[in-house]
């Protein structure tokens, strides 16, 4: 399959590798267009390309920049697109989202409005960048972590799980887009390396704006071992 990730940071970079692994052709693209992305191309083994032209290029898409750029985007380019969200929203970092503040909304919620033509799943932004490439196992492994996906389109969420399988995690269904607030950041799933049946727990758990201690994910854990003190 082709592949087209749109972001060159640890989270795009990390993506493009597995995505690569798996057999997949990728072509990355970031804000500063294709020269910028060079040296990083040939390490990796994929193409470049800017955003219109990874976007084409890709059957999926993959979009992995900060949340606070989606505006940023031509909604034009991802029209008629699966395009798999893996940003989270940051009130640190990126600018202040009242409708996310106040819990009336969710992330890839917003994605979707803003690229109205695309079918947007949420996809790989309950993980750490660095755990991407070294929690991956084998299809049927006793020991493989599971990852949510979230949509509102069946077949999207369909190629989005058979992607993440062949990449080397189990997906486990969180529902609508709506819904994918349960595995947003600071959620019980987020980041917190499980299996599928502890996923799952960890989704029906979620309750909408009582979040974890800022930054408690971060802590290195084994598989379905204790989650953070306020789960």
């Amino acid at each position: 399959m082709k592949i087209g990730v749109v972001g060159a940071g640890h989270i795009g970079r990390a993506m493009t590798k597995v995505a690569i692994d798996a057999g997949h052709e990728v072509m990355l693209a970031n804000s500063r267009g294709p020269e910028s992305l060079q040296a990083l191309a040939k390490e990796l083994g994929c193409r470049t390309g800017t955003v219109a032209e990874a976007t084409r290029y890709g059957e999926l898409v993959i979009l992995a920049i900060p949340f606070n750029k989606i505006r940023q985007l031509d909604p034009a380019d991802f029209a008629g697109r699966i395009v798999l969200d893996a940003n989270n929203y940051y009130p640190g970092r990126d600018t202040a989202v009242e409708a996310l503040d106040k819990h009336q909304a969710t992330t890839s919620g917003l994605v979707q409005q803003h690229l109205a033509g695309a079918r947007v799943v949420k996809f790989f932004n309950a993980i750490m960048f660095h755990d991407i490439e070294a929690h991956r196992k084998p299809h049927g492994a006793s020991d493989r972590r599971a990852l949510p996906i979230a949509g509102d389109d069946a077949e999207a969420k369909r190629i989005a799980a058979t992607l993440m399988d062949q990449i080397g995690y189990d997906p486990v269904d969180g529902g609508s887009l709506d819904e994918s607030w349960r595995f947003e950041r600071a959620m019980p799933g987020y980041c917190v390396p499980l299996d599928a049946a502890h996923m799952r727990t960890a989704l029906a758990a979620a309750r909408r704006g009582e979040e974890l201690p800022h930054g408690s994910w971060r802590a290195p854990r084994p598989l379905n071992g204790p989650p953070p003190a306020s789960a």
